[in-house]
């Protein structure tokens, strides 16, 4: 079966026409259709006008949950979520926002989840880091630490029992690396040559603490999944292309049944740990701003931009209306999700 982009329903003709989808291009040394890379870019500017959105209706205080917000990471749901398939497994996080959309899960229902209505991807109940969308692969994320990387591996189990080809997908940060959790399940998952993938969002802090206070000098968290005879790779998590291939090459050695494979997506969050705020606007020295604003160059759609641009794919002022195309549809599903009714307070215990 195909995966997830092989899945997508016909774009609209604004989004490229038939021929040029179908072209074939060269990035990172690998063929490429060109609708692979114009739909990851349109997955990346979904997420982030959503991200942007939230951000800018939270201070409302009508979104009455704690909300991370994964701006500066887009590449990585997007690139992963595409190289997997609808019936996979996929596990996310408390910064989980980016994972959910990137899957093909609804701006409409992440809202209603936001604002606490029934129409919410969890019925209203469980808030910013509890999202699920099962139709799409997206089984659920958690605030737990590590959870979802045994609950993932756990998965990949029954797959291999039941002798299906599915995959599971777990996303973590490097701060997982340092709970016990996550060498049990990779120990476990090598052994048992489980399908299952690792990946690593490693944006260089855990809440506000650098690595350089959580971890040894020289430590390689690759070199880590290595001593358990799990293939890692690390890889550039602000370019989307990367991470897909990447993503696809670890999807083949799960299917084959060659088991588990780690990925460390070097990336970088640009708003605080919790809260739609910058840090330098809070007062927050924890980082520098010339840090900040080296990694904003970096910024995975300014780099998926300039690749379109650069192979003849689109040209800015494509970009900009595909762009706006998306800011008005997000800005639509929120407004609706505001008006939505609440849960009834008869309601309050069913599915838990």
């Amino acid at each position: 079966m195909s995966n997830r982009l092989e899945q997508k329903t016909e774009m609209p003709e604004s989004w490229g026409t038939r021929d040029l989808r179908e072209r074939r291009v060269t990035v990172h040394g690998q063929a490429l259709a060109a609708s692979v890379l114009l739909d990851l870019h349109r997955s990346m500017q979904r997420i982030r006008h959503t991200e942007e959105t939230i951000a800018r209706l939270y201070p409302q205080q009508e979104m009455r949950t704690p909300t991370h917000l994964g701006t500066g990471q887009e590449a990585v749901a997007a690139g992963v979520a595409a190289a997997v398939r609808r019936d996979d497994a996929l596990y996310s996080h408390h910064r989980c926002h980016n994972h959910y959309l990137a899957c093909g899960g609804s701006v409409y229902r992440l809202a209603a989840e936001l604002y606490g209505r029934v129409d919410g991807a969890a019925r209203g109940r469980g808030g910013s880091v509890h999202l699920t969308d099962r139709d799409n692969g997206f089984i659920v994320s958690s605030a737990i630490l590590g959870q979802t990387v045994a609950v993932a591996t756990g998965s990949a189990l029954a797959f291999r029992m039941d002798g299906v080809d599915r995959v599971a997908v777990t996303f973590f940060g490097e701060a997982t690396c340092e709970e016990g959790v996550i060498y049990e399940s990779m120990n476990f998952a090598a052994i048992n040559r489980l399908p299952v993938i690792y990946v690593c969002e490693n944006n260089l802090y855990s809440t506000e603490s650098p690595l350089s206070v959580r971890q040894p000098p020289g430590t390689e968290l690759c070199a880590r999944a290595e001593s358990f005879s799990v293939p890692a790779e690390k890889v550039d998590g602000n370019d989307v292309a990367a991470v897909y291939l990447a993503a696809r090459r670890a999807v083949d050695r799960a299917r084959s049944g060659a088991g588990p494979s780690f990925i460390e997506c070097m990336t970088y969050r640009w708003r605080e740990h919790v809260g739609p705020q910058f840090d330098h606007d809070a007062g927050r020295t924890y980082r520098t701003k010339e840090e900040f604003d080296l990694w904003v160059e970096r910024c995975p759609l300014k780099q998926s931009a300039a690749r379109l641009i650069s192979l003849g794919l689109a040209d800015e002022r494509e970009i900009s209306a595909w762009a706006a195309e998306i800011e008005k549809e997000v800005v639509a599903d929120f407004e609706r999700a505001r008006r939505a009714p609440w849960p009834e307070a008869g309601d309050l215990f069913d599915y838990l």
